[in-house]
């Protein structure tokens, strides 16, 4: 039992690619339907879409090798890096060189003529004029809209802080005459092209226009900040290759020349910037020398005259050609000294303590204050005379050398200023390819578009066939323990002739299936019902049938009154009973009104005889309608009238059917199927949950009442592998 059940569960969470196939076949035109609609929009947005063109341009950063002189290789070395393209590229992108093209081209300022929707765009990039600034005419009239060869350059548009960002309207006038309104279409000034025009806070001068009176554009007035983070977020910059220096640059508009004109401003302004930086460099450096020359200076002329009084007070002492030699040796190492001290005092001003280049300068100094300590002990040992005279002979030495590579220092950092051409270059300028615009790709529109909207057709499909859940094959049923008696098909004949709209259908004629098309699949399904339920009544303890469903729209209407129609042609006599007092509709299928019918009669208000009507075109059927709606109708049915009232016509027809409400909105059901030997559940294809009809047999066995079986009504063939259990039209073929 337990692999049984293993078995099963196993089965149920396999995924039937036949039923997966077959959803898809059976709503195939649904699915064709929504693609070729996806398929229109996409080829249409590729056609009338505008296009969007990118401009490109190429700069290279060199590797900046500090040129100022009195640096050590060293120093050269650590301060340079091998790429400085990551830097660069930020500040590229950075608002001091984007403000530039901001400020140049305008940009804070959006004009948009007005166009017809989707089709004035594509009218107007089409327009070819005849002549250079002619307008397109009109189309159908209408000239608030540009239909090509209209022209706004706004050159000045300055507005208070509430109409920041707003959309403003320029209408354009006569002869170069315009109005400008607000947000509101309240006015705010009137102006004539290349004149300054106020008004209500705003200041206007529009340097072109050209357009059609009446013409209307959008103006848009940013604060720069806002342009300045779009413009950051439309331009692109990378380096062309790892460590390269090349740096590409692209910019996407729909405007081609505006496109390169900002690309083009990026671009020198990047480049003037570069140049300023490192004239401002030397600058600085030349400034630092400029203040310690005087000092320098002081010092030497301190040292000369210092050792000027000691060689006039010991007669003119010379030093030794050992004194020499050692002395050229402190002279050279002081020197050093004093440079990278010099060095020390200008990186100080431009890095830390923790940078590179600082500390390599700062060991080259301990590496040489060590060595001069070492020479100083050898100075130590040297006679008196001749050890004052090496020092102050060193003294004026090492600041004769200081002060002449000073000099020499400012001369080039003077040159270096003034013909600073930075370490950028503009490469290739900016270009735009006009044949070909980046955006929209038209054929990955087209594909794309199509796809999506077969993709979601399909997932629309399949979502709405899992969420709907209704029962679609018969098998699912008989899991409850409750037999298909017949699987009745969906009928286009039966749904022109459905009674279930009172408002169409209510004019008291006959609507019968079973009548009206007699070899219709659907009543050919109700004989071998009629088949079914003589061998199943054999043992039955009356002739009472009930004809009930787990919810509205099953069809139990349809059903009883086609089967009484075929039972009552086979010749057995029939009187069918519209039980539901509440919105029964036998009357609409049988032809007549609702009242005079089971309410009255239960009620004692009409005979039997008057009750009971017969049907038109079909002998041995009668019924009885549900008469007027009563107040309580659940208590009315459990009346004894009505048990005297079976009692009373069981005896005179072969078969009685009861029409009922359905079992899970009220408890009628479950009354009236104590008077029945036969019931009989209505299940509608793909409308009753397997859970719903569980519910339904469980609320009938809880109220003693047994179903004998269903009935599956309006099966619709699919391509899932089943038609319930199929049926094919066999008629003559005359």
């Amino acid at each position: 039992m337990a692999a049984a059940q293993s078995t099963t569960s196993s089965d149920d969470d396999e995924i039937d690619l036949n039923a997966l196939l077959g959803t898809l076949i059976d709503h195939k035109w649904l699915i064709i339907i929504v693609t070729s609609i996806f398929f229109v929009v996409s080829v249409g947005y590729a056609i009338l879409a505008a296009p969007i063109y990118e401009a490109s341009a190429i700069v290279q950063v060199e590797q900046k090798v500090p040129d100022l002189p009195g640096l050590s290789a060293i120093t050269q070395t650590l301060g340079a890096s091998s790429s400085e393209a990551t830097t660069e590229i930020a500040i590229i992108t950075s608002r001091s060189v984007l403000g530039k093209a901001v400020d140049n081209l305008n940009l804070n300022i959006v004009v948009t003529p007005h166009r017809f929707p989707l089709i004035g765009g594509f009218i107007a990039r089409y327009y070819a004029p005849d002549q250079p600034g002619e307008v397109a005419t009109p189309w159908l009239g209408i000239s608030r809209d540009d239909w090509g060869g209209s022209v706004l350059d706004v050159f000045q548009l300055d507005v208070p802080d509430r109409l920041f960002a707003k959309h403003l309207t320029l209408v354009a006038g006569k002869d170069g005459a315009y109005t400008l309104l607000d947000n509101h279409d309240d006015l705010l000034l009137q102006g004539q092209t290349g004149q300054v025009a106020k008004g209500h806070g705003v200041t206007m001068q529009v340097k072109t226009l050209t357009a059609n009176p009446g013409t209307r554009f959008d103006v848009v007035r940013n604060r720069e900040l806002e342009t300045l983070d779009e413009l950051q977020q439309l331009v692109n910059a990378s380096e062309q290759g790892k460590d390269s220096g090349i740096i590409g640059l692209t910019y996407d508009d729909a405007d081609p020349d505006l496109a390169r004109n900002v690309l083009d401003q990026i671009s020198e302004a990047y480049v003037r910037q570069n140049v300023d930086r490192n004239s401002a460099q030397a600058g600085n450096s030349l400034q630092f020398v400029k203040e310690q020359l005087p000092l320098v200076r002081e010092k030497l002329e301190k040292a000369q005259s210092a050792l000027n009084d000691f060689q006039t007070k010991a007669h003119s002492v010379d030093i030794t050609l050992q004194t020499k030699g050692l002395l050229d040796q402190v002279v050279a190492i002081e020197t050093s000294i004093q440079q990278l001290q010099m060095q020390k005092a200008d990186m100080e001003r431009r890095f830390t303590k923790g940078h590179p280049a600082y500390q390599a300068l700062m060991q080259q100094i301990e590496q040489l204050e060590a060595q001069k300590a070492a020479m100083e002990k050898q100075v130590n040992n040297l006679p008196d005379t001749q050890r004052d005279l090496l020092r102050l002979t060193e003294d004026v030495q090492v600041s004769n050398t200081t002060y002449t590579g000073l000099l020499n220092q400012a001369q080039q950092l003077e040159i270096a200023r003034a013909g600073t051409v930075g370490n950028v270059r503009i490469v290739d300028n900016a270009a735009v390819n006009v044949d070909k615009p980046v955006k929209p790709k038209k054929a990955l529109v087209v594909i794309g578009g199509t796809f999506l909207g077969g993709l979601l057709a399909v997932a629309f499909v399949l979502l709405r066939q899992m969420l709907r859940r209704g029962v679609e094959d018969p098998a699912e049923i008989e899991k409850l323990g409750m037999p298909i008696y017949a699987s009745i098909p969906l009928s286009d004949q039966e749904r022109a002739i459905s009674v279930r709209d009172p408002g169409r259908h209510g004019d008291g004629r006959q609507h019968l299936l079973a009548v009206s098309a007699p070899a219709d699949l659907a009543t050919e399904a109700l004989r071998s019902l009629r088949t079914s339920l003589h061998f199943a009544r054999l043992q039955a303890r009356n002739n009472v049938l009930m004809i009930s469903g787990s919810s509205p729209s099953a069809g139990k209407t349809f059903v009883s009154a086609n089967l009484a129609t075929v039972i009552a042609q086979g010749g057995q006599s029939v009187l069918l009973i519209d039980a539901d007092l509440r919105r029964g509709g036998l009357h609409r299928a049988l032809g007549g009104r609702a009242e005079g019918g089971l309410s009255e009669l239960i009620a004692g208000q009409l005979d039997l005889a008057a009750a009971i009507r017969p049907v038109g075109g079909v002998e041995k059927l009668h019924f009885i309608a549900r008469g007027k709606v009563p107040p309580n109708p659940s208590e009315l049915l459990m009346n004894a009238g009505f048990t005297a009232l079976l009692e009373q016509v069981m005896p005179l027809y072969d078969l009685v059917i009861i029409d009922t409400p359905p079992i899970l909105a009220v408890t009628d059901a479950a009354v009236i199927g104590h008077h029945a030997s036969t019931s009989l559940l209505v299940v509608r294809f793909g409308l009753n949950q397997v859970r719903e009809i569980a519910l339904a047999k469980q609320r009938f066995e809880q109220n003693g009442v047994e179903i004998k079986g269903v009935i599956f009504n309006a099966v619709e063939k699919r391509n899932a592998g089943y038609y319930s259990y199929g049926y094919y039209e066999y008629k003559d073929a005359t």
